[in-house]
């Protein structure tokens, strides 16, 4: 029998373990169709300074793309960057063989838009963060 440890920090072995067991659990039932799962980030760059000042991060596995962070500092937002990033995400996908791009997001964030560039809702939490609700979007690619 094992038993459980709290670790407040997650320890880099028991992640690994965690992580490696799954993913060769995961590769076995899919019968190793899909790669290992990997991230990519799309970042906006100050073109002065070279610095990343936000973009987003996903990661793809199991033909779909999913949207981890996405982030756009408060100066660069209404200037279309949010739809260039989320279109640049979805030839990203593409290229990498991906049918869909599923991603969440809170009601205080973007709902709105996303379902403005074509996602759709497939779930929602309320309460979560109390208050207000957790939304489930998803779009395919053809």
């Amino acid at each position: 029998m094992a038993e459980i440890v709290f670790e407040a920090e997650p320890h880099p072995d028991t992640r690994a373990a965690i992580l490696d067991g799954l993913l060769a659990y995961n590769a076995a039932k899919t019968e190793g169709r899909f790669g290992a799962p990997r991230t990519i980030a799309l970042a906006l760059k100050d073109p002065e300074t070279g610095a990343s000042v936000g973009g987003l991060t996903a990661r793809v596995s199991y033909s779909r793309m999913f949207v981890e962070l996405l982030f756009i500092p408060e100066h660069l937002r209404g200037k279309g960057l949010g739809e260039k990033l989320m279109a640049e995400a979805e030839k990203v996908a593409k290229d990498l063989g991906c049918i869909g791009i599923w991603l969440d997001t809170f009601s205080f964030q973007a709902p709105g838009f996303y379902k403005k560039i074509g996602y759709q809702e497939f779930g929602a939490i309320s309460d979560y963060p109390p208050g207000f609700s957790r939304h489930f979007f998803h779009k395919p690619l053809s």
